[in-house]
């Protein structure tokens, strides 16, 4: 899958209080990469993410997935292709705290009425190292564990993408290397193409490409 943004902008406001949130960003993302965007707060990440996700919509520019302009459809059409194509991982888990951790990681399926592949799930929570704690509420799981559930969830229905926004931000300096670890892991032994924001540049330097935002202006990091 491809994905490519052509002058995407995102303005708030006219007159003295506009606001310029992304300026004319051009961006392609090519199947299996793994990118970073790096920017202090307030630089246009976010924006830019929730533009490439399909979460807002832009006030100019485009936006294709394997040449079909996402912004073109419906509501309903928009929410199942981010269902079923896009995973998402925020800094907040925003996991169901009634449910357990099983529970909260197959809801996007039950949510478009299909049943998890168990043996997917299996090798899922394998490789996220969560596969003893299923039966867990969120309460009862570490902050580590939370998120490794929360991405596990991102996973479930084999979506082309995955973004995740401020990933480790929750989390202590160990808990969110691993967390890291996991991601590059993912990247690696599942070919799934994964986009991360973040302020911090360690972890921008884990992925294979680099992309900095200033002021809502994109730049790639060359990498020596």
């Amino acid at each position: 899958m491809d994905i490519e943004a052509k002058d995407l902008s995102k303005i708030y406001g006219s007159g003295i209080s506009r606001v310029v949130a992304l300026d004319k960003v051009n961006l392609k993302i090519t199947s299996g990469d793994f990118i970073s965007i790096m920017g202090p707060s307030g630089s246009g990440k976010s924006t830019l993410l929730h533009l490439l996700s399909g979460l807002d919509g832009p006030t100019s520019g485009s936006l294709t997935y394997d040449g079909k302009d996402i912004y073109s459809f419906n509501d309903k059409e928009l929410s199942a292709f981010r269902r079923r194509r896009i995973g998402f991982i925020f800094q907040q888990f925003n996991l169901l705290p009634v449910l357990s951790a099983k529970e909260n990681i197959i809801m996007p399926l039950l949510l478009d009425r299909k049943q998890p592949d168990e043996a997917y799930l299996t090798q899922l929570t394998d490789l996220l190292g969560i596969r003893g704690r299923l039966a867990h509420l969120p309460h009862e799981l570490s902050g580590g564990q939370q998120q490794r559930v929360a991405i596990a969830r991102a996973l479930i229905a084999k979506p082309d993408i995955i973004f995740a926004d401020e990933p480790t931000g929750n989390l202590d300096s160990k808990s969110g290397g691993e967390v890291m670890e996991m991601l590059q892991n993912i990247w690696k032994k599942m070919g799934k193409t994964i986009a991360v924001i973040t302020h911090d540049r360690h972890i921008a330097e884990m992925a294979d490409r680099q992309f900095t935002i200033v002021d809502g202006i994109l730049s790639e990091v060359t990498v020596v």
